[in-house]
């Protein structure tokens, strides 16, 4: 297990209980502002109501953890993208994910309704779009990072989900934030999920310059051939 926060880079068991330390504090934040419900429901019954967005929180925690243990294999980067270019994308990455999940004060209103079927269609979602993220992981291997990079002994990645979608991992990440987003039906979900789609517009455009750098011609073909992110729309 990998636990990295800006120059902070920890491995094995000081990384699991980095990352629990974390998880732990987020929940407690998460249940602390916790509005009371308008009729009078106290803040207590609030939260025990409110176990839908915990158990998406638990999907993001499942999420994290393979991500972390999955990273151990990647092989070591011919050329990768400045460390500034990289923080940016974190601090996109992480902001958004605790806008996400942390109901703001100001960013409370609905722009859905607080309906069972709404939940579960939230959660069906971030569950289908992690099982989309975990394939698509499997497939790229090696070559994986979480940096704009080119490794060494890179390959083409077209098996499995990158035979119809170049960035699936990405394509599984916006569905996450969209399935918690309908989770939550509050505006601050909404906005993290704008959030994380500007992220990966800019990643996608320095990623690809990148591979067609690498690749040539060959991606291309490969880029006529697929979708970036969505088939029939991005």
């Amino acid at each position: 297990m990998v636990f990295a926060l800006g120059p902070l880079r920890l491995t094995g068991w000081r990384a699991a209980v980095a990352m629990a330390v974390v998880i732990a504090l987020l929940v407690a934040l998460i249940r602390y502002i916790a509005p009371a419900h308008p009729t009078g429901e106290s803040r207590w019954d609030s939260i025990r109501n409110n176990w839908p967005i915990s158990v998406s929180t638990l999907l993001w925690v499942v999420f994290s953890v393979y991500w972390s243990i999955a990273a151990r294999n990647a092989s070591a980067a011919k050329s990768a993208e400045s460390s500034g270019s990289r923080q940016f994308h974190l601090l996109l990455l992480n902001g958004s994910l605790l806008l996400l999940l942390i109901p703001v004060p100001g960013l409370r209103a609905r722009f859905l309704p607080d309906s069972p079927a709404v939940i579960a269609i939230g959660l069906t979602v971030q569950s289908a779009f992690l099982a989309l993220a975990l394939v698509a992981r499997q497939h790229l291997g090696r070559n994986w990072s979480g940096d704009v990079t080119v490794k060494v002994d890179h390959a083409l990645v077209r098996s499995g989900p990158y035979r119809r979608i170049r960035h699936p991992i990405y394509t599984a990440m916006i569905g996450m934030y969209l399935g918690t987003a309908l989770v939550s039906g509050q505006t601050h979900a909404l906005l993290a999920v704008a959030i994380i789609v500007a992220a990966y517009w800019r990643k996608i455009g320095l990623e690809e310059t990148a591979l067609r750098g690498e690749f040539g011609t060959a991606f291309d073909e490969y880029r006529r051939e697929s979708w970036a992110l969505f088939p029939g729309i991005w």
